[in-house]
């Protein structure tokens, strides 16, 4: 009988072909931990970009469901906007009364009824406001003129004259408040401003050039056309205390000019009104097509507006 032969495996091998599996230590996630991936649909990346699609949704679902429960709601009734008369004061809204609405008035209607709708406690200006068939733009349409209003403005007129010790010392004469050049440069040179109108010698201009900036804007700089630059200073200062005024018309076409004040009697105002009237239409340009006049209203300050018939401007 044969006997089976036995062989002794070693203990080292037959703990190769066994698997031991050894547990691994996992690290702590903490929040500063940052978890990557690769590129694909689950990067952190394309994670955002959906997540940014989903809020975006969410926002536009939310705002449409808004506005649906706005539509819903009933709307508020509109209050129809009130017109420029009754956004006015309770006084003006009396005094326009009296006005009559569409109605031309002639001159003399409309300073008899400008001097009745006055409720300034002060001595209020009568304007007039005429606006013209003209294009500023164009040099010969850019209406300039002044004149010496037959009563005069109402107004008491300081007047400087910058010129030389013998024009100066005509100027004096003549009524000026203040004349000379040191005193007028000074004040200048000051920011002060004691006068109302500025009288100039041609040969004294070139001194004012540093101060235009400063007159201009207010309108007292020297100029030929509105005669405050000229050699007979005495004549113009005259001139400058009886009531000269000096209108030019605007970027719109419109003369704004004050020719009087409510104390001065009717036949004064109407005066003045005419004479402003021959003035504007001597300086009518020959370019001109068209009617001139386009519609005259004359007011007192803070007063209602009455519209002139434009035959009495003729």
């Amino acid at each position: 009988m044969a006997t089976k032969k036995t062989t002794d495996v070693p203990a080292e091998a037959e703990m190769k072909d066994e698997i031991i599996e050894t547990p691994v230590a996992e690290a702590p996630v903490t929040e500063d931990t940052k978890v990557t991936a690769k590129a694909g649909k689950r990067s952190a990346k394309a994670v955002a970009e959906v997540e940014a699609k989903v809020e975006k949704e969410e926002r536009k679902a939310a705002r449409a469901e808004t506005e649906a429960d706005e539509a819903d709601k009933p709307k508020a009734p509109v209050t129809p906007t009130r017109s420029r008369l009754e956004r006015r004061g309770k006084q003006f809204r009396k005094v326009a009364e009296q006005v009559e609405k569409g109605k031309l008035y002639t001159v003399e209607e409309a300073v008899a009824l400008a001097k009745k709708t006055s409720t300034t406690k002060f001595d209020a200006t009568v304007e007039l406001h005429i606006r013209l068939g003209v294009d500023p733009r164009h040099a010969d349409q850019n209406i300039r003129d002044n004149l010496v209003l037959p009563a005069g403005t109402g107004k008491t007129v300081k007047v400087a004259v910058l010129a030389d010790v013998d024009d100066a010392a005509a100027a004096k004469k003549a009524g000026a408040d203040v004349a000379g050049i040191d005193e007028i440069l000074k004040d200048l040179d000051k920011g002060q401003i004691t006068f109302d109108t500025l009288i100039a010698t041609p040969s004294q201009m070139s001194k004012l050039g540093k101060y235009a900036r400063v007159l201009g804007p207010r309108g007292l700089m020297p100029n030929p056309k509105s005669g405050t630059v000229t050699t007979d200073v005495a004549h113009a200062v005259k001139q400058a205390k009886a009531g000269r005024v000096e209108y030019r018309v605007d970027s719109t076409g419109i003369v704004h000019l004050g020719m009087g004040k409510v104390s001065f009697t009717e036949a004064q105002l109407v005066e003045n009104a005419q004479a402003v009237f021959a003035s504007i239409r001597n300086n009518k340009p020959n370019s001109l097509k068209g009617n001139y006049f386009k519609a005259v209203h004359l007011s007192t300050t803070m007063g209602p507006s009455i519209v002139i018939d434009l035959s009495a401007t003729n």
